[in-house]
């Protein structure tokens, strides 16, 4: 086929390839175009072209999501066009937000990052990096030498495992200085044993008789509400015997059995004696008082003279035991079982309860850092069921340090002699304010079996559990425990210093177990407050001796 037009656009003639002649003629009606026209058209288009290419590629850009030329110009179209009928749902016509584009934007950025952090965590750190010291020298560091991302995330790497230790390492630290501390007396506690030890030898009213002979009877007397509490520390103690008086509801039928030792006898009897709580009875006593506490009773004095082992392992150096590389918390774990206070006859004295005191039926026995917050006499209307022991469970919480316990957390269950004889997901219960059946406690052989596991204890070198006297107890308690509602006694103030304050105010007893003792400057300032209200620091021997509210 062959086309032909005419010079002057007037005629076009088509014709076939075949030889025949096929005329189809057209004509075109003559266009005249002036020049002036020309002119303004190209003037037109000349001012139009800007702003459709500022407008173009303003949608282009708004529109661009990894898309090629013709992709973008296929999204391209509908918008210049505005047409309304285009497929919502296809991908080259629908808009994806700004905030979208981002998001992945993002998440590509951190992909490749983790990618990055991925490499640099199984790769060994090279020998000899120099390690920045903070993240500005990092970035300088980066800037000037021009580091690739894997070289870059593996001084990240060096850094905070270097940050790491040395937090791991001042942790340690923390903990040494906080055991020592625990375990030491304050200043102006010793001297307040000094001026009341003092004062008994030089006041005959700092030894006068406690109690009166007239109230001597009520000693023995189980109409009256008796508490037991053994302790070498007489302002612990004086907080422990003035908080429950005062919030008893029958002052006038407490009676309070102090135990001390031979060293703090004299002094624990001059400040009670000086300062009474009637109409609350207050009996002091020394262990040296009692008979009954002889070697061959107690394996614990035999122990702490025969065997040099025990001594040492107790009233050693602090860091022996322990390994630099266990956890912050597995070391003060150590260093809490080795504290000299486990091997203390004052600690083991509970166990002997229904022997020191022959004619009582039931007693409350109390720790020496704990608050009394409520009446407690209820306590003695408890129905034990026939159990021994009224205490608290401690599995039944969910914080790590005191309400989540089990057996495995006391005992060494690797031990063969701990593995066979016992569920490493028993229940234990709480030392600190317990309710003593001493009447249902002669019936049973709980001291003696408390003896063969203090004897097995010490036989196997202290490893079948750690934390002296609650272990041997729970086994020796076992089957004579009756729960008791955890509000009368809440445990773990020496240890949390987020406890909840609204519960605190709420308990009937607060415990301090744990190294942070309300008397000492470890003490959390949120939860001495509760302590330091049964202090009289207006007191003349307190105030002698620079005990200090805060």
């Amino acid at each position: 086929m062959q086309v032909h037009v005419s010079p002057n656009m007037s005629r076009i003639t088509i014709s076939t390839t075949n030889g025949f002649l096929d005329f189809m003629k057209v004509k075109v009606a003559a266009r005249h175009l002036s020049y002036r026209t020309l002119f303004y058209s190209v003037l037109l288009l000349a001012f139009l072209l800007p702003f459709v290419f500022i407008f173009t590629a303003v949608i282009t850009l708004d529109d661009f999501e990894d898309c090629t030329s013709l992709d973008c110009l296929g999204r391209l179209g509908p918008r210049l066009l505005r047409r309304a009928n285009a497929s919502p749902v296809s991908h080259a016509t629908t808009p994806i937000p700004r905030s979208v584009r981002r998001n992945i934007g993002f998440q590509r950025m951190a992909k490749e990052i983790f990618g990055v952090l991925l490499q640099a965590n199984n790769k060994a750190l090279p020998e000899g990096m120099v390690v920045p010291e903070s993240f500005n020298d990092l970035v300088a560091e980066m800037r000037a030498q021009h580091y690739d991302p894997l070289t870059f995330a593996l001084k990240l790497k060096a850094m905070v495992e270097q940050l790491e230790e040395k937090t791991r390492l001042a942790k340690l630290q923390e903990n040494l200085y906080r055991h020592v501390a625990s375990s030491s007396v304050p200043k102006g506690m010793s001297c307040l044993c000094l001026k009341l030890a003092d004062e008994y030898s030089s006041s005959a009213h700092a030894r006068g008789q406690l109690p009166n002979p007239e109230f001597v009877p009520r000693l023995t007397d189980n109409s009256y509400h008796h508490f037991v509490l053994a302790t070498d520390n007489v302002l612990a103690a004086s907080v422990v015997v003035s908080s429950a008086a005062k919030n008893f509801a029958t002052p006038d039928t407490a009676v309070f059995h102090v135990i001390t030792d031979k060293k703090t006898y004299a002094a624990m009897h001059a400040w009670f004696a000086l300062h009474p709580l009637a109409p609350a009875i207050i009996e002091v006593k020394s262990v040296h008082h009692f008979e009954w506490l002889t070697k061959e009773n107690v394996p614990v004095l035999e122990a702490m003279e025969t065997q040099s082992e025990i001594r040492r392992y107790y009233h050693g150096g602090h860091i022996i035991g322990t390994n630099l590389s266990d956890s912050p918390k597995t070391v003060a774990s150590k260093l809490l079982s080795r504290s000299p206070k486990y091997m203390s006859i004052l600690n083991h004295l509970r166990i002997y309860l229904p022997e020191l005191f022959p004619n009582l039926h039931k007693v409350v026995f109390l720790d020496d850092d704990i608050v009394i917050q409520r009446d407690l006499s209820p306590l003695w209307d408890i129905d034990l069921h026939g159990k021994v022991n009224g205490a608290v469970e401690t599995c039944r919480g969910n914080d790590p340090w005191v309400m989540s316990k089990r057996f495995r957390t006391y005992f060494n269950f690797s031990h063969p002699l701990i593995a066979q004889n016992f569920d490493p997901e028993q229940c234990p219960w709480a030392y600190g304010m317990n309710i003593f059946d001493l009447q249902a406690w002669r019936k049973t052989n709980i001291r003696e079996i408390y003896h063969y596991w203090l004897k097995e204890n010490l036989s196997s070198n202290l490893t079948l559990w750690r934390f002296g006297t609650l272990p041997p107890a729970l086994i020796a308690f076992r089957g004579h425990v009756h729960p008791i509602d955890p509000s009368w006694h809440m445990l773990g103030l020496g240890y949390q210093f987020d406890t909840d304050l609204a519960s605190v105010q709420k308990a009937a007893v607060i415990h301090y177990n744990g190294l942070a003792k309300p008397w000492l400057d470890i003490a959390f300032p949120a939860l001495r407050p509760f302590w330091t209200k049964y202090v009289n620091y207006s007191n003349d021997f307190i105030r002698n001796c620079n005990i200090m509210e805060s």
